[in-house]
């Protein structure tokens, strides 16, 4: 049976799809649908999603905290 082939967290790969593809390997995992074989790759996988979903996070932060920076720039200047 051939795998389905895994996206690498890259640019390419949105928080969206990174995340829905974790909500999926936890689940697999939770519901013990995932063989012993499979899991340290599961487990391997999951971090890495877990780590591009959280620098997303993070950049999207330090977006929106200059953008309200600038806004209250802006609103004190006028």
């Amino acid at each position: 049976m051939a795998k389905k082939k895994e996206n690498t967290p890259n640019e390419e790969l949105s928080y969206e799809q990174a995340y829905s593809e974790l909500q999926s390997i936890i689940g697999s995992i939770e519901n013990d649908a995932v063989s012993i074989d499979d899991l340290a790759q599961k487990v391997k996988r999951a971090g890495e999603l877990v780590h591009f979903c959280r620098m997303r996070l993070r950049t999207a932060e330090s977006e929106i905290n200059t953008l309200i920076k600038q806004m209250n720039e802006e609103a004190a200047s006028d």
